[in-house]
């Protein structure tokens, strides 16, 4: 054994271990004090990373429940004005009843029946043209558009809103027609060698959209494609072997448009013949018609139209816009439908995640559109009670129009129950098991952590006590000195 008074290794070892009790310590203050057992990204980087993305899904289902919960307010603002609306004609039943009693009624009663037909009859176009959620109107047959693609091999979506070339939108089929098809950018390099394990001898560097790639002379062209090809997603462009003897590298931007280019720099030549060559993609136009109220009317879209916006997104001055697939754009060359535009939907977003939405028309609620069917070329706008014939046509009207707002009414009553009471139930539940699967990734287990606080608490004082000991180690040596 050797004594030693300039190097005092137990100190150290005790302080050491000191340091880390003290930082285990810190780690168990701090986790008590929050009452998380994360408080940092260092502590356990796989849990934040899954409790976070479950605290934004929890946070998604909080609004989506409050989504629902507005599309319900939202459906119960509507059917209350259907329920005032059936009220209303309950009352004129009653009026086309009195004024079919031809035999005691005269002229002068079915003129104010009349009259009184007429005032509830602007009371219900009121009540649609004036029920609204917002600013938005309910029962005016205006509340949205839902546009759903019924050729998925040609559209990937479609979005028309309220107005298609500055007209209210009306339901009917979507069509398109090609104009222009889109095209990716393309550059077919000059240099040719007699096989694709032929070695591309040149020495240098080449450049393709900004990102610098090196030749060292001993790499085959196959080789050569596979590195362009591993850095495509950074440059946009892919590359690939052209040709059946000899062979050569043809460049192509990933996606379509003006918005997508090739610049290639070559100053040694080793893919190309020239130092420099440069390509731009080509933006899709189509002519897309949709129905108005005008009848069908037919508009230019623009792929493209955006800093990035691919070739394939087309777009209109009014905000409407279509994403083609790429057999939609090489097809469609004759007038192709490709949706269906249903005017008077709007569309609830009511899940956490995207796409968890549903759409629902809400009816149009105007007395030209109740009661149609009952009477040949009649509906409830052109109910006239001063004739026995027309009271008598009134009553089938009326009758007609009653059945028809209930079952609007019913209508609305199960898509409240069936979709949107039932997805805030579903929610609930979701939040409720996402929250437990959180809190039992990140939140401390206050009991096991409080045993491991005292523990430490322990170990830091026996740590100290050890330190001090170690410290008075090197005053053995006095004791040799003093023999």
């Amino acid at each position: 054994m050797s004594l030693r008074i300039n190097t005092n290794i137990q100190a150290m070892s005790a302080l050491r271990r000191l340091g880390g009790t003290m930082g285990n310590l810190t780690t168990a203050v701090e986790r008590l004090s929050s009452g998380l057992r994360i408080n940092s990204a260092s502590d356990d980087p796989a849990g934040l990373i899954i409790s976070e993305s479950m605290r934004t899904q929890i946070l998604g289902i909080d609004q989506a429940s409050r989504n629902a919960q507005d599309a319900i307010n939202m459906t119960k603002t509507a059917e209350a004005a259907l329920e005032e609306a059936q009220t209303l004609l309950r009352s004129m039943r009653g009026i086309a009843v009195h004024s079919a009693n031809t035999a005691l009624v005269d002229s002068v009663q079915l003129q104010a029946n009349q009259s009184q037909i007429r005032n509830t009859l602007q009371s219900i176009n009121r009540i649609a043209e004036q029920t609204s959620w917002g600013t938005k109107k309910l029962l005016d047959g205006t509340a949205g558009a839902v546009a759903n693609v019924t050729r998925n091999q040609d559209v990937a979506s479609i979005f028309i809103g309220g107005s298609f070339k500055g007209q209210s939108v009306a339901t009917g089929p979507i069509t398109l027609t090609k104009v222009t098809e889109a095209e990716r950018a393309n550059v077919s390099l000059g240099n040719t060698v007699g096989s694709t394990a032929s070695i591309i001898t040149t020495v240098g560097s080449f450049v393709i959209n900004g990102f610098s790639f090196h030749s060292d002379g001993t790499e085959s062209l196959s080789t050569m494609v596979s590195k362009i090809n591993s850095l495509s997603q950074t440059t946009g462009i892919t590359a690939q072997v052209t040709g059946s003897g000899p062979f050569s590298i043809d460049l192509q931007s990933i996606d379509f448009g003006a918005n997508k280019r090739i610049d290639f720099f070559d100053p040694a030549q080793i893919l190309h013949n020239a130092s420099s060559v440069s390509d731009v993609g080509v933006n899709a136009e189509f002519d897309v018609t949709a129905n108005t109220t005008l009848g069908p009317l037919t508009q230019r879209f623009t792929g493209g139209q955006g800093p990035g916006t691919s070739g394939l997104k087309l777009s209109d001055p009014f905000g409407n816009s279509i994403t083609l697939t790429e057999n939609g754009n090489s097809g469609t060359s004759s007038p192709t439908e490709v949706g269906v535009l249903t005017a008077g939907g709007v569309m609830f977003h009511i899940g956490a995640m995207a796409d968890q939405n549903v759409a629902f028309s809400m009816p149009n609620l105007y007395a030209n559109r109740l009661g149609s069917g009952a009477v040949t070329n009649n509906d409830l706008s052109t109910i006239d009670i001063t004739t026995q014939q027309g009271a008598q046509d009134a009553i089938k009207i009326i009758d007609a129009a009653v059945v028809q707002l209930a079952q609007w009414r019913g209508d609305i009553g199960a898509f409240q129950s069936n979709f949107l009471e039932s997805t805030m139930r579903s929610l609930s539940v979701a939040k409720e098991n996402l929250t437990a699967s959180e809190s039992s990734i990140r939140d401390v287990d206050m009991a096991e952590e409080m045993t491991s606080y005292t523990k430490y608490q322990i170990l830091q004082q026996s740590g100290l006590s050890m330190v001090a000991q170690a410290n008075q180690l090197p005053r053995g040596v006095l004791q040799l000195l003093q023999q």
